[in-house]
């Protein structure tokens, strides 16, 4: 539960502190995107029961990270801006799909 409240409350500061044109950047979506995927896997860690057994995959973990990381940089360095979108939809679509593995096994397991 404490877990759960410190994770919603870092996605209040993002979503309070960021100005409303901000908030339409797709690094924005990247980040709400990675604090969502982040209680999920703090759920899975602090549940010793699920743990052991419920695993996305590694590789799709590995290649959201570098998607983020891509976007971020392009945006930093202000490189082509499409390139900046490709990298954050492809970071949205890797912790989008490994939650949903995620969770299908976790529903599969209670059923």
């Amino acid at each position: 539960m404490i877990a759960a409240g410190l994770l919603l409350v870092a996605l209040a500061l993002v979503v309070i502190y960021t100005d409303r044109g901000a908030l339409l950047s797709p690094l924005a979506l990247v980040v709400v995107a990675a604090i969502g995927f982040a209680a999920l896997l703090l759920q899975l860690r602090l549940r010793p029961d699920l743990s052991s057994s419920t695993r996305g995959p590694l590789w799709l973990n590995v290649s959201g990270v570098l998607f983020a990381v891509v976007a971020m940089c392009a945006d930093f360095f202000h490189l082509n801006p499409v390139m900046m979108l490709i990298a954050a939809l492809g970071a949205v679509v890797s912790f989008g799909v490994s939650g949903i593995i995620v969770l299908s096994a976790l529903r599969k397991r209670r059923v």
